[in-house]
């Protein structure tokens, strides 16, 4: 039983992932996007870390169904390289 209280997310269009449980993201990731679009941001920074690559592979098949989302890239350099994925979001569904 969790009786830990509910974290504040700061909505800035970045979200560090490291804070949260795998087995959280599918909600989170989603829940995020909707979050950001009310406030009409349209570029988000999930920052999944290097590691061995699994946040990294469930983050982009989580953004390839959401469909909000227009595309993803890795991060250049100076956004976390391939320890963050950038998501650029449109308010209107892109595809289902």
């Amino acid at each position: 039983m969790n009786h830990s209280k509910p974290e504040h997310i700061e909505i800035n269009g970045v979200l560090d992932l490291h804070l949260f449980k795998p087995k959280d993201l599918s909600t989170l990731i989603d829940e995020y996007i909707r979050v950001c679009l009310e406030k009409e941001i349209y570029s988000v920074r999930f920052i999944h870390g290097k590691g061995i690559g699994n946040i990294r592979r469930s983050v982009h098949a989580l953004l390839e169904r959401n469909p909000h989302v227009i595309n993803f890239q890795l991060a250049d350099s100076t956004g976390g390289g391939w320890g963050a994925t950038i998501a650029n979001l449109s308010p209107e569904k892109s595809h289902a």
